[in-house]
């Protein structure tokens, strides 16, 4: 008898903290500090997401025959009633994937299923944004509180610590 093993298709790999450091400071030099002074207020840095909120949503993707998920990078609207505070903020959204042959390869195509609404993609949105939801700041920071850290200079529009 023969056994079929399917292998998981790996992309990402784990990072220590130097890694962690670099791409987030490279970020924040490179897009975030743009972005903030384009919306006019500090661009969020980061999404959270309990592990029982991902748990949950990778339990529901599976059952949606989902064999990855796909972030994508967004922003809200300008005029996000829901919660203002978040308003033109970026974001991330987790949608359900399905690896697939196409013409032009193998695919990792975003999942739609049928809701009460018609047809949607399979997505989770509404992580905690960082800012402007980043939790009280104590004058002793930890070694997880400084991931990142950056000095921007501003020129003549001063210094930003983030």
């Amino acid at each position: 008898m023969a056994t079929i093993t399917k292998t998981a298709n790996r992309v990402g790999k784990y990072v220590d903290t130097a890694h962690v450091d670099n791409v987030i400071r490279n970020y924040k030099k490179e897009r975030w500090v743009h972005n903030s002074e384009r919306i006019g207020k500090e661009d969020s840095l980061s999404a959270w997401w309990s592990i029982e909120e991902m748990e949950d949503f990778i339990a529901e993707a599976k059952m949606h025959g989902a064999d990855g998920l796909k972030f994508y990078f967004g922003a809200y609207d300008t005029d996000h009633k829901e919660m203002p505070e978040y308003a033109g903020r970026q974001t991330l959204v987790m949608v359900g994937t399905k690896e697939a042959q196409t013409a032009l390869g193998v695919k990792n195509k975003d999942i739609y299923v049928q809701t009460e609404k018609g047809t949607n993609v399979l997505a989770y949105n509404r992580g905690q944004l960082c800012p402007p939801d980043c939790g009280p700041r104590t004058g002793d920071l930890t070694d997880d509180e400084c991931l990142g850290i950056t000095i921007i200079d501003r020129g003549d529009k001063g210094m930003l610590v983030f």
